[in-house]
């Protein structure tokens, strides 16, 4: 079965260091794009700014991934052609 995304928030250009991280509105749950053909680096730290990585995964260009995270948790990307979105699941 295909995910359903509820839309939550507007999207936006991940920050591109801990500093410019997002929560994504508190989110639990934020959809990625990678909008480009490179493969980009993207990291999950414990808060806006914080020095704790929770973890790391590299987004293919051109493709699509859910990350499921506490709503403090923040997300950077090492390119800012990753957009994110709070979202929802649905069925």
């Amino acid at each position: 079965m295909a995910i359903r995304s509820l839309i939550k928030g507007a999207e936006a250009a991940c920050g591109t260091d801990a500093a410019g991280a997002s929560t994504f509105g508190n989110a639990t749950v934020v959809r990625l794009v990678n909008d480009s053909t490179t493969n980009r680096l993207v990291t999950v730290i414990d808060s806006v700014g914080g020095s704790t990585t929770i973890g790391s995964f590299t987004l293919v260009g051109g493709s699509v991934e859910h990350v499921e995270k506490q709503s403090a948790h923040a997300i950077y990307a090492a390119n800012a052609a990753v957009k994110g979105c709070k979202v929802g699941y649905s069925q």
